[in-house]
């Protein structure tokens, strides 16, 4: 079961920037240093960007010597608002936020995400503000381009600085637990399992009434009691509390939390209450009083179930359109290596469990599954034609799935859609693993390029199913297709 730490509703920091004792300041200074560094280097490749534009070989290109623009320097406001609207998106996208800013594969992600958002915003705004001179879609490509290497050569320098701080725990937070749960043990377990994880675990003390839950591991040391909470702090440099229990009374909840405040010392709940995967808590207000509850999901907004739909609509068309050739080829392939049909069907689970047919390329013998008896493929199944293996290993099996996709039946990317006779009991047996159901089944989808495929770790699978529902963007969507082009673990 996936456990959320729910922060207490306390003061906004800007970027995410944790309050927290011993890392504060040290937090600070990476921001600081990462929001100017950014800064300067987006200003100096937009700059650069006009530059190559109208005072190179370029110039004589368009509409720049037909006297729109005589000389780079006219792009003087171009470059400033364009280097304010990339600050504010790289904000927007989270890049300051800890520990995105300290992850360089989250750094490269935002950083793509960031550009193409950029070159968009840009050709509107500057067209809508009516800014002259009138802007280059040219220069908008260049700057676009310029922006991101530049960008990136800085991070990688930044990241070589931080990784070392990290890997001697100078940016590690300090966590002290007030009592134990379940959920304690499994935000601990994923923190060691991370390598680059930014916690250190100080110890535990017994909740207000002097007990334990449950018994703390012994790898967890335990650090008096609770009426020492202020001198913990100051002798441990503790950074961050978290509640592990919360059977205990209200007012002793919000007198930990107004002494962490005047501690200056991050104060956070792990709900046990609350064994939600499907969403997320969020908490919002209602006439001024707070209200804890299930966020909605993301492709419960229309707007962006109107916008995946048409990104699967033009991406099942452009991906039939260039897949035949291919899919020609390789079912000339298979009917060679085994003479029949090339196309395999099967009944598989779509949106609200309704069943539909998927087609693929045949990558196995005719005579593959015998009558009543369904499973998994498994790594090198006997089953497999000779050509069967290379495709799987490459996905093109896949391929005629587009036409899932245009017949509506499928999504480019979603959840992977099961047989019925497979997972006739997993609802019972798994917990929240119906809710992969909410949405379109898809060609690829977060699972499968994590790995989670065949005959894996379904609870595992269901893990990475719902996080792309409660996480899905059209960039996620893009990140993922981009990943399945060189995802290879795990193919079968």
């Amino acid at each position: 079961m996936s456990t959320q730490v729910i922060p207490t509703p306390a003061p906004s920091i800007p970027f995410d920037i944790p309050v927290a004792g011993g890392t504060r300041g040290r937090f600070w200074q990476l921001f600081i240093t990462a929001f100017i560094g950014d800064a300067i280097v987006v200003f100096c490749c937009l700059a650069l960007g006009s530059w190559v534009r109208f005072e190179t070989a370029l110039g004589t290109y368009g509409f720049a010597r037909a006297g729109a623009v005589e000389n780079w320097t006219e792009y003087g406001r171009h470059v400033v608002f364009g280097t304010l609207l990339f600050a504010i998106l790289l904000a927007h996208f989270r890049m300051y936020a800890v520990p995105s800013m300290l992850r360089l594969r989250h750094v490269m992600i935002i950083l793509m995400k960031t550009v193409v958002a950029w070159a968009l915003a840009y050709v509107a705004l500057v067209a809508l503000l009516r800014m002259d001179p009138y802007v280059s879609r040219l220069y908008v490509l260049l700057a676009a381009g310029l922006t991101f290497v530049g960008l990136t050569a800085w991070r990688l320098v930044f990241h070589r600085y931080t990784s070392r701080a990290v890997a001697h725990g100078k940016l590690h937070q300090k966590i002290l637990f007030v009592g134990w749960s379940e959920q304690a043990a499994a935000f601990i377990n994923a923190v060691t399992s991370d390598r680059e994880h930014l916690y250190d675990i100080v110890g535990c003390v017994p909740s207000p009434q002097g007990r334990y839950s449950l018994p703390p591991p012994a790898r967890v040391r335990k650090l008096g009691d609770y009426s020492g909470m202020k001198e913990l702090f100051q002798r441990h440099s503790v950074d961050m509390v978290m509640m592990a229990d919360l059977n205990v009374g209200n007012g002793e909840v919000i007198g930990l939390a107004n002494l962490c405040e005047k501690e200056l010392v991050d104060f956070k709940v792990i709900p046990n209450c609350f064994q939600i995967l499907v969403s997320g808590l969020h908490l919002e207000t209602v006439s001024g009083v707070p209200v804890l509850g299930l966020s909605r999901l993301p492709l419960d907004n229309p707007f962006n179930l109107i916008l995946k739909e048409l990104t699967d609509l033009i991406g099942g068309t452009v991906g039939l359109l260039l897949s035949l050739p291919i899919i020609a080829v390789f079912g000339a392939l298979v009917y060679r290596e085994s003479p029949g049909s090339i196309f395999y069907t099967q009944t598989r689970l779509g949106r609200d469990g309704k069943h539909f047919k998927i087609i693929k390329l045949r990558s196995m013998r005719l005579d593959a599954e015998a009558p009543g008896k369904v499973g998994w493929s498994t790594r090198n199944d006997p089953r497999r034609l000779r050509i069967g293996s290379f495709m799987r290993r490459l996905n093109i099996d896949e391929l005629p799935q587009f036409w899932n996709v245009l017949k509506g039946d499928m999504s480019l990317v979603g959840p992977r859609p099961e047989r019925p006779e497979l997972i006739i009991d997993f609802k019972e047996a798994i917990p929240h693993y119906n809710a992969r159901h909410s949405i379109k089944p898809g060609i690829t989808g977060w699972a499968q390029v994590k790995g989670f495929r065949g005959d894996t770790d379904l609870n595992e699978r269901i893990r990475c199913d719902l996080y792309y529902i409660e996480e899905w963007s059209l960039f996620l969507d893009i990140q993922i297709m981009l990943m399945t082009l060189f995802s290879r673990k795990n193919a079968c």
